[in-house]
């Protein structure tokens, strides 16, 4: 049985770190090791024994995020691995699927990652970074959704 799980993630506004946290949570409570880190701050993910990657969707994934797949890919290679996206500024993310960004499509297909999902987004009053002068601010984030998404993994790892 798989039980030590990494949730890695790049955040710029503590958004998509909030969601990493959610994720850890559901997977310790089905009796996993849960660990949410900056993706930045990971020195080696051969510890873990499957591993779920999050970047903010602006067009693209957050840099960390982007970096961590390519300095980790190896190992990423070899274990159950999934991908998720967040900071979509609408409800559309509740209402129906979003593909991955090509970045992420290719990240996907060259780590032979299981899934990829793409969660609402949060941007604050006061966030740092160009959405944030657009007007768009509002919490798009389902958390039973992403509550969801995790329980699939954790029966994922355990069956």
């Amino acid at each position: 049985m798989l039980t030590n799980v990494l949730v890695s993630y790049g955040t710029t506004n503590g958004s998509t770190a909030e969601i990493a946290e959610v994720i850890a949570e559901v997977l310790r409570k089905d009796g996993l090791t849960g660990d949410a880190l900056p993706a930045r701050s990971v020195p080696n993910a051969a510890p873990y024994d499957a591993v779920v990657v999050g970047g903010l969707y602006a067009g693209r994934w957050h840099r960390d995020a982007r970096r961590f797949a390519r300095r980790h890919g190896k190992v990423l290679a070899e274990r159950p691995l999934w991908f998720l996206s967040s900071g979509l500024l609408a409800p559309s993310a509740s209402e129906r699927d979003i593909p991955p960004v090509p970045g992420v499509k290719k990240a996907m297909v060259r780590l032979d990652a299981r899934e990829h999902v793409t969660f609402g987004g949060c941007l604050r009053e006061g966030a740092k970074g160009w959405v944030a002068g657009n007007g768009k601010c509002g919490d798009f984030r389902d958390f039973d959704q992403i509550k969801a998404w995790a329980a699939w993994i954790g029966q994922e790892l355990t069956s």
